[in-house]
């Protein structure tokens, strides 16, 4: 009954329901009790208005079976997007602080392209062009305009990518460790991620060919260049013996170039450039190297994959920003660009001879996997038996944020692990203090 609505009298209900006055007399009082109906002497009982009490929570339980078992989770992804409170030294994280930021640089290119004609218009679906050329040029290999689509960061290529790769169900090999918003977008793409182990030189290509032929998995999602958290790069003979390994099992290798601009020393050519068979679906961001609001990257592919993947970012975005890909095809081609690039690249070496320098210094039962030539992270081992977590939540208390080895890995990790970054921290003093407030940490745990 709606409110307002008149209930039937007592007699009514009594003959209605089969039983005694005292029992209707009993029912209408809790009601009236409860405040769901109103009694109006000479008149009768009514259903009473809704009053909803403020300490009433709306039942959402419904939901539960509405949305079914297929869960996303982003806590390790929101853990590496999070600030670190003030006061408290971030040892992780994977953007440019507002120190490495060349914002000046990026507010001019800005402002140039705000002033560009239809600045504001709807872009081409797959890119500016010239922002495409731009990023063809970038990898080499013969790779033209027609073969890139600009997409809104990294994260987002990479979640098309599994999305228009691999049918939900089915397997998706990963490097373990890898980057944890890669097995998040795997999995919230319905894809099951398979380890494939790396050493100190990236991937190991028999372990690779192995999995493949194992799980008939079409698609093998890796960082071949300064690998998070690792740092490993994959040499040129293992590119190449990677690529034949994917082409024999007829997969797609999604190449993700993130740290592109992040390197010290050069490193081989991307895996897109050795590849003439449409294996290789290459990401390069260039969020990293500027700032986390540039969300613009260049996604190059071939073939039928190149139109399902463009099909996806039409149907979920329509296109990334006209004003953004206009600001950052004005910067890379300015000469902002390039200074930036070795002014970065001079502080990141710093800051990574820093940071090991002070690890080895204060944390010597704590291994360095390796140092790497570029990038933002080093790879640590804590002696066997650490509780990792415990570590992680020490090292919270003591007032430093560091990543728990765990979360870059799609299965058991073999050993406990953390992730520290150097390229967080303000300056070079807060770096040194973390790593002080680390070593405490470590040390109340053991």
């Amino acid at each position: 009954m709606r409110p307002g609505d008149r209930l039937p009298s007592s007699r009514e209900l009594v003959r209605a329901y089969g039983v005694s006055p005292v029992t209707v007399s009993r029912a209408l009082g809790r009601l009236a009790a409860e405040g769901r109906v109103v009694v109006r002497p000479g008149s009768g009982t009514y259903v009473a208005a809704a009053a909803p009490r403020p300490d009433d929570a709306a039942d959402l339980s419904w939901q539960t079976v509405a949305l079914g078992d297929r869960v996303v989770d982003d806590a390790a992804v929101s853990g590496l997007l999070t600030p670190a409170p003030e006061g408290v030294v971030p040892l992780t994280g994977g953007y440019l602080p507002e120190a490495l930021r060349p914002e000046r640089a990026l507010s001019a290119a800005a402002s140039r392209a705000a002033r560009r004609p239809g600045v504001w218009d709807t872009p081409p679906l797959n890119g500016l062009a010239g922002l495409r050329g731009w990023f063809a040029r970038e990898v080499g290999g013969g790779m033209t305009a027609a073969d890139v689509l600009v997409a809104a960061g990294g994260q987002a290529a990479l979640t098309h990518a599994f999305r228009a790769l691999a049918a939900p169900g089915t397997p998706v090999l990963v490097e373990t460790p890898t980057y944890p918003g890669a097995l998040a977008a795997a999995r919230a793409a319905g894809l099951r991620a398979t380890a494939v182990p790396v050493d100190r030189d990236g991937v190991r290509p028999e372990l690779l060919a192995e999995a493949f032929a194992v799980t008939g998995a079409r698609i093998f999602y890796c960082q071949p260049t300064l690998h998070n958290p690792t740092g490993a790069t994959l040499p040129l003979d293992r590119r190449r013996q990677v690529l034949a390994v994917a082409r024999a099992a007829g997969a797609f290798v999604v190449e993700d170039d993130y740290a592109r601009y992040l390197t010290t020393s050069p490193a081989p050519p991307p895996l897109v450039a050795l590849d003439s068979h449409g294996t290789v679906v290459h990401v390069n961001s260039l969020t990293k190297p500027l700032s986390a609001g540039m969300r613009v990257a260049g996604v190059v592919a071939r073939g039928p994959a190149a139109l399902r993947l463009r099909a996806s970012q039409v149907v979920e975005s329509f296109f990334v920003p006209r004003l953004l890909q206009e600001t950052a095809l004005e910067l890379v081609g300015s000469p902002a660009w390039p200074r930036h690039l070795a002014t970065l690249g001079a502080e990141l070496a710093a800051r990574r001879t820093a940071l090991v320098t002070e690890l080895t210094a204060r944390l010597p039962a704590a291994g360095i996997h390796l140092v790497p030539a570029g990038g933002l992270h080093l790879w640590l081992r804590l002696p066997a038996g650490t509780d990792e977590d415990a570590v992680v939540e020490a090292a919270r208390r003591a007032g430093v944020t560091v990543s728990p080895g765990r979360i870059y890995h799609p299965a058991e990790p073999p050993g406990p692990r953390i992730r520290v970054t150097h390229s967080a921290a303000a300056h070079a003093v807060e770096l040194a203090e973390g790593v002080r407030r680390l070593a405490a940490a470590l040390e109340e745990t053991r």
